[in-house]
């Protein structure tokens, strides 16, 4: 049975919404859960049927969203180091947190250390896309602010590999984030990017910012200042959209009428840009799996960061990833 190592107590709102998100992931499938943070406080939250599932392991410390990053290594009874130290010592093949993101960042790179030839791990996210039952993964959406045409090259590199062993995509098309499509555009990092992924059979060319929603390709690269803003902005223009509809239909009996009738369009629509329906991004490029889940998380955002973790850990994608390295090596 396949144990996950979670950080119990890194949310937003307590363990609460944690454990709830976990209770539910095992209603739908068996795995060992290895739950960090206060057992006396967890242990009554979970239901006596699914005890022999879990298996506490005890902190009393919690590392805050507001403290820096580069402490936590000092931190070795909060939750998240516990929950990371798990993974590395063999007794887990995967962490889920939905603690501070830069915390678990640090820790997975520092404790777990980078698959070879990977010189900075990326976070990678799914997009939704205007075609049925299709994503757009981007990355990096936050890990490298600033980043070398290398960088760039590697995150393509994982990006192929997890299209290809996660997305189960037989020939992911890469394209390169700028502002334009002509090979001419972006700035010198980008062009420099541009020239090195021309080695790469998957690479399309450059791509603008609308071609993330439309299906047209698979995996998307850009650094991580660039791809937060996106993933941000796409997360504010999703929730402007619902608040929109909902000011409007309000305002006529005609559109209340038509709101009821087009009431499964909607529910559709809300899945596809929910957040919640990927539950967390995985960080790419360290040896072992890890799952970073926003700290506002609902039980069915971490129900489904550990359904990630379940597929990523039972997956080869850092052979493939050391496999495709491997023919770009000097």
């Amino acid at each position: 049975m396949v144990k996950i190592a979670i950080d119990a107590m890194g949310g937003d709102f307590g363990a609460e919404p944690i454990i709830s998100g976990v209770v539910e992931a095992l209603k739908q499938r068996e795995f060992q859960a290895y739950l960090v943070g206060d057992e006396i406080n967890l242990k009554s939250l979970i239901p006596q049927e699914y005890l022999k599932f879990i298996t506490f392991i005890q902190s009393d410390e919690i590392f805050g969203m507001d403290e820096s990053a580069t402490d936590v290594l000092k931190r070795k009874d909060s939750s998240i180091y516990k929950a990371i130290e798990l993974v590395r010592n063999g007794e887990c093949k995967a962490v889920v947190s939905a603690g501070h993101s830069g915390a678990s960042m640090s820790l997975a790179t520092l404790r777990l250390g980078r698959i070879k030839g990977i010189s900075r791990p990326a976070i990678a996210t799914l997009m939704p896309t205007t075609q049925t039952n299709k994503k757009t993964l981007v990355l990096d959406v936050g890990a490298n602010v600033d980043c070398k045409a290398e960088n760039l090259f590697e995150f393509a590199i994982m990006g192929y590999a997890y299209a290809k062993e996660i997305m189960k995509i037989n020939n992911p098309k890469i394209g390169l984030l700028s502002n334009g499509e002509e090979d001419c555009k972006g700035n010198e990092i980008t062009k420099e990017t541009f020239e090195m992924l021309k080695k790469l059979d998957s690479f399309i060319g450059n791509v603008e910012g609308n071609q993330i929603f439309d299906g047209s390709v698979d995996v998307i690269i850009c650094d991580g200042f660039v791809g937060n803003i996106l993933l941000k902005t796409g997360e504010g223009v999703a929730s402007a959209i619902t608040k929109i509809i909902k000011q409007n239909v309000k305002k006529s009996p005609f559109a209340i009428l038509g709101a009821m009738l087009m009431r499964g369009v909607f529910k559709k629509l809300k899945n596809q840009i929910d957040y919640d329906e990927y539950g967390g991004a995985p960080l790419l490029g360290v040896k072992d799996c890890v799952i970073i889940s926003h700290g506002k998380s609902s039980p069915k955002a971490i129900k489904n960061a550990i359904f990630q973790a379940l597929k990523f850990s039972e997956s080869k994608i850092n052979e493939v990833i050391l496999d495709e390295l491997t023919k770009f090596e000097k």
